[in-house]
């Protein structure tokens, strides 16, 4: 039996994804064992080119060179997943979009000439994607449970309520309404765990919006806490800013 072969491209990001591939200890060489992990150019000297069952892509789109290597992507898998919030998203990258590309080149490098960056976007911005596993850094669990209800045929179980449900489950003490910070957990995406209002730090809204959010209503209650405006945009912005639903919460200030 033909193993389903793998690859993993990385475009604008810190490699955290592609480091939590490498951190499954526990499973990665039952893995190793099903799959031909063909593409991983962190992990594997030898490269070896499509077509793919499965594309894994990690990072933004910042400029054309990767534009055109996610298009190639694109064309070489049969699945595409976007690997963390930078590729669903546009993640930390993304919060440059609200500033002139040249000022924001500029701070960065003295020689603008040999520059070819763009706003960085997520890459459904260019090309259809399969499957968003979200989170900075992805969500082991989530990778290991997609990878095997792919391999299985099966539909996989992905989140789609709030931080807050998870919160509950758990029975963490509310950080926004014990402690008064400003948690973004209600409008966030599940599927970390309440990683940080477990440890009684207010989720930071790095897996993106949840299903039928209400970040107008969060936005008010922000501002009850004292926060200014620019303090509550940049919540909003830090990774899933250019989403309809994250912005609302800008528009409503």
């Amino acid at each position: 039996m033909t193993q389903p072969k793998i690859a993993i491209f990385k475009l604008s990001s810190c490699a955290g994804c592609q480091l939590e591939v490498l951190n499954l200890e526990p499973y990665l060489l039952q893995l190793a064992g099903v799959l031909d992990i063909s593409y991983f150019v962190m992990a594997k000297r030898d490269n070896a080119p499509g077509p793919y069952d499965i594309g894994f892509v990690e990072g933004a789109v910042t400029c054309g060179e990767e534009i055109a290597k996610l298009k190639r992507a694109r064309k070489d898998c049969k699945v595409l997943v976007a690997l963390g919030s930078c590729a669903c998203y546009g993640g930390i990258p993304s919060m440059k979009n609200w500033e002139p590309q040249r000022e924001v080149e500029k701070r960065v490098y003295e020689d603008l000439s040999a520059i070819e960056s763009t706003k960085a976007f997520g890459i459904d911005q260019y090309v259809p994607v399969d499957a968003y596993l979200k989170g900075c850094p992805v969500s082991k669990e989530e990778l290991v449970n997609f990878i095997k209800s792919t391999l299985l045929g099966m539909r996989p179980y992905l989140r789609p309520h709030s931080v807050c449900v998870e919160c509950k489950l758990g029975e963490n003490v509310c950080v926004f309404l014990s402690h008064r910070e400003p948690c973004m957990g209600p409008v966030t995406t599940a599927g970390c765990g309440a990683l940080c209002p477990a440890r009684g730090k207010a989720c930071d809204g790095c897996r993106g919006p949840a299903n039928d959010p209400n970040p107008v209503s969060l936005a008010e209650a922000f501002k009850e806490l004292g926060l200014h405006r620019p303090d509550i945009i940049r919540r909003f912005r830090k990774y899933a800013g250019a989403t309809l639903e994250f912005e609302k919460g800008v528009e409503a200030l």
